[in-house]
């Protein structure tokens, strides 16, 4: 026969805890990620602007073009696909015909990804640029 104890420590639990109704997940001090806010994207636009200003087109030093078309494609894989139409309007013609030199130059050496992100810039800077934009890079003698 069962042992009769008056020990009723057992009683003090809370069984409705666990109902499923009544469950609630634990709140972690762990940040969730949301995504770039408006500020970062400015930013990464303001980058994009800066290093196609910035473009070494008169050199002849291939090392300076070669961190050059790093850090623009660096800059333009940064930027998310539904940004970029944003991203390209607020470009002026020559940025975009300079911005087009880099697309074709990052066709040259693809890396896992990259491919189809220029496609999509190619496509959004052939929208605003036109053909004589893809005339004008395909044409002129300063390689990025």
């Amino acid at each position: 026969m069962a042992k009769n104890t008056s020990n009723s420590a057992f009683r003090k639990i809370d069984i409705d805890q666990y109902n499923e109704d009544n469950f609630k997940e634990d709140e972690s001090d762990q940040s969730v990620p949301t995504g770039p806010d408006e500020g970062e994207v400015c930013q990464y636009i303001e980058a994009l602007k800066h290093v196609l200003n910035n473009a070494p087109l008169g050199t002849s030093d291939q090392q300076i073009k070669d961190n050059a078309l790093a850090l623009t494609l660096k800059v333009l894989l940064a930027i998310k696909s539904v940004q970029i139409e944003e991203a390209v309007g607020s470009l002026s013609l020559d940025d975009i015909d300079i911005l087009m030199k880099y697309i074709y130059r990052g066709f040259e050496y693809p890396s896992e990804g990259s491919s189809g992100h220029l496609l999509l810039w190619h496509e959004k800077a052939f929208n605003v640029g036109g053909a004589g934009s893809i005339v004008r890079v395909l044409s002129d003698r300063m390689k990025v």
